[in-house]
């Protein structure tokens, strides 16, 4: 149902997000109507979402023509996307209506591992070597051309899928084997990209972009190290425990890349490695944070980050964000392939004292599969506490108290190792 000279906003929404329900409520706490964009439609979906349209996504042309097409009818305030997959057709569309919002070649040159690598190697930003190889390349014509260890990239895959490190020639086989199967099985070509590895802490900046400047909302410690041979993130966790000049760095260089690459507006989500050299980007992407992990923010300052998205989008000023205690969020890990059966003693978990919530996302009865072959996780934990150490203590034991069950098989739940770094050199490059 639409309002009279109420503002509207295009929501692009996946078929697989999360995002939905958070993004609405926002929308809703602001009188805002909004259209759902999707690349699925449902007989249930009117009812639910109120108003939408069915889009492909990979068809930005024909696309951006039904939203003219929707626009005629009522003008549109904005267009957002939730998650990777809209943001092509978002800042095409932006273009097409004259909304506020990127360029369609920044958000490719983001969208794209060899179009952001090639970007930063022109700049004085910290940056690996990198080499980009057609998909149907064999690993032994690559290793004349190689320095060891180096990570294996498929280049527009998100959320670290088919991202593998290698330490020698027997690894870089089976790193490219993967790469290759998860752009095949997306549908895409290729090309792959192989990288030098980048050592250090993992961190990640959350910000807004208005008119160019860079408005930093968080930085977000991951405090388990991510070394390989997979890159699957489970935690995060702010303030960050970083001094603040290495803070400082990190807004500095963002605020440098993101300029290089020509985003202007909107919320974007920062991947970056720190060590002695400084702050080394991963990636940059023009969204959120992705999953059900922005509810950090609003446990940590009362507002939502979906309704501070909106009301840039929408040209309204956006409000103070106080300090607010610590927060963090763990992404509750796959442990291995199999048909998820069951997941117990969340209530049990739930009675952590600093634990806000457990939202189990995985449905029962279905095939999962971790990185790199997947791309979702068996849902979150958040929690809140007057110090960062707290907030990680408290996920962790909260995660300790959940009994997974996978193909009849119970997981056993240890929680994430310390000692990873080590145990990686120990056993000779495959994290166990």
């Amino acid at each position: 149902m639409t309002i009279e000279g109420r503002q509207r906003i295009l929501l692009l929404l996946s078929s697989s997000s999360y995002r939905a329900e958070d993004f609405l409520s926002a929308a809703e706490r602001l009188q805002v109507d909004v259209t759902v964009g999707s690349d699925y439609r449902s007989t249930l979906a009117d009812e639910v979402y109120g108003s939408t349209i069915e889009l492909d996504f990979d068809d930005v042309g024909g696309s951006v023509e039904a939203i003219r097409r929707l626009a005629e009818d009522r003008p549109l305030s904005a267009v957002v996307a939730a998650e990777d997959a809209g943001t092509r057709l978002a800042a095409a569309v932006s273009v097409a209506l004259e909304l506020p919002g990127n360029s369609p070649d920044s958000v490719e040159t983001c969208r794209r591992k060899d179009r952001f690598r090639l970007t930063l190697a022109t700049s004085e930003t910290p940056s690996p070597w990198y080499r980009t190889y057609p998909l149907e390349i064999e690993p032994p014509a690559l290793t004349h051309d190689l320095e060891f260890p180096c990570v294996v990239k498929p280049v527009e895959l998100s959320a670290s899928r088919g991202v593998v490190r290698a330490n020698n020639p027997e690894e870089l086989v089976l790193a490219v084997a993967e790469a290759r199967r998860a752009t095949e099985e997306s549908g895409g070509t290729g090309p792959i990209l192989v990288e030098g590895y980048i050592p250090g802490d993992e961190v990640a900046l959350e910000g807004i972009l208005v008119n160019g400047e860079l408005r930093t909302l968080a930085i977000l410690d991951k405090p388990d190290p991510l070394v390989g041979p997979y890159f699957e993130e489970t935690m995060f966790v702010t303030p960050s425990r970083l001094t603040p000049d290495v803070q400082q760095g990190i807004e500095e260089v963002v605020a440098e890349v993101t300029a290089l690459v020509g985003l202007r507006e909107g919320p974007i989500h920062a991947e970056l490695r720190i060590n002695d050299q400084g702050a080394w980007p991963i990636e940059i992407a023009p969204r959120t944070i992705g999953g059900l992990c922005a509810r950090l923010f609003r446990y940590r300052t009362g507002t939502a980050l979906e309704e501070l998205v909106l009301l840039h989008a929408l040209g309204r000023p956006l409000p103070h964000q106080p300090e607010g205690p610590a927060s963090g969020v763990m992404m509750i890990p796959i442990p291995f392939a199999g048909v998820l059966t069951s997941i117990d003693g969340v209530d049990a978990a739930e009675l952590v004292p600093e634990v806000q919530e457990v939202s189990i996302t995985a449905p029962v009865g279905r095939h999962i599969d971790p990185l790199p072959r997947g791309n979702r996780y068996l849902g979150f934990i958040f929690a809140l506490a007057d110090a960062p150490e707290t907030v990680e203590r408290a996920l962790r034991d909260a995660h300790s108290r959940l009994e997974i069950r996978i193909a009849g098989g119970v997981a056993e739940n240890r929680g994430i190792d310390d000692d990873a770094e080590a145990r990686w050199e120990d056993e000779g490059g495959m994290l166990r």
